[in-house]
């Protein structure tokens, strides 16, 4: 544990920007990992955490953190904070994430667009919203009153979804570039998130990523998806991150990457957790790729896929 760390309060830790990473690949941190990344020492790269995992005040997760924060940035990974909801953000819950950004400075802050919680009870799914005015208006709030807490933009991650709204009015891109637009936050893509929906909805991944706002995006999310049928018998997909990232997710990534320059991008994996090795692995590829692409300058949102 860091003296900083020792001798202030995380709640009374100065909220500060960590310094850009640049175009590297990282991966998820699973404990079970934890040996393996310290024998390896300090390596290129950095890992992804989800926050609520460590709202705890100390134990064993937190060491783990410590020791991998000493050598490596990390990106901090919302799952709960419910930015679609209708009903107002959980204080404490943002207070208790507000401390962890304190706490550890992450290179990295994201959160999910969607929604988890209606009145008192918490999902583990993070469930669509429907893209209406009244929507906009209400995550654009949330999304404010984060920021306003961190001190710091939030990256949004576009969503996996099974499901689409009748009454929504416009396009995810739309929607997520306004949102953009209106607040000042950046973008989190998860590409398999896009490859995924696209899939479900019967519409083409390459004229999303046409219409998304590349130039916003700050940080990118490869995985695996699991495939399923639904009750016609027709594939659905799920946004599993149980398997290594399939090769059309791949191809999308380096489309994205050769209009929209190297970012930094993770490799989620958070069941049937792989030996370490697997998992650098992965990481390695999406490095590969970015580095064939580190000069290359960003596109913006206007270039065709």
């Amino acid at each position: 544990m860091s003296t900083v760390i020792n001798s202030i309060p995380p709640a009374a830790m100065p909220l500060r920007f960590a310094p850009p990473i640049g175009g590297v690949a990282g991966t998820s941190f699973k404990p079970e990992h934890l040996p393996a990344i310290l024998d390896g020492g300090a390596r290129r790269g950095f890992f992804e955490v989800h926050a609520e995992n460590y709202m705890g005040a100390g134990g064993p997760p937190h060491r783990a953190l410590e020791a991998i924060r000493r050598d490596h940035p990390l990106s901090l990974h919302g799952v709960c904070m419910s930015i679609g909801g209708p009903r107002p953000l959980d204080k404490a819950h943002l207070a208790r994430f507000r401390a962890l950004v304190a706490r550890y400075q992450p290179a990295l802050v994201s959160e999910h667009l969607a929604w988890s919680t209606h009145e008192t009870s918490f999902f583990n799914d993070l469930l669509p919203l429907p893209y209406t005015e009244a929507t906009l208006a209400c995550v654009c709030d949330h999304i404010d009153q984060v920021q306003e807490a961190i001190r710091r933009p939030l990256l949004l991650e576009n969503p996996s979804t099974y499901v689409a709204f009748r009454e929504s009015s416009m396009r995810e891109t739309d929607f997520i570039r306004a949102v953009a637009e209106r607040t000042g936050c950046g973008l989190l893509l998860d590409v398999n998130n896009v490859f995924v929906s696209a899939t479900n909805h019967g519409y083409a991944a390459l004229d999303y990523l046409r219409d998304f706002p590349l130039a916003q995006v700050e940080e990118i999310h490869l995985a695996g998806h699991a495939e399923q049928a639904d009750d016609e018998g027709d594939l659905l997909l799920i946004d599993s991150h149980d398997g290594p990232v399939v090769d059309a997710v791949w191809k999308l990534y380096e489309i994205v990457i050769s209009r929209r320059g190297a970012v930094p991008t993770l490799i989620e994996w958070d069941s049937k957790i792989p030996d370490w090795p697997v998992l650098q692995a992965e990481a390695a590829a999406a490095q590969a790729i970015l580095d064939r692409h580190q000069s290359a300058a960003p596109a913006g949102d206007r270039h065709a896929a």
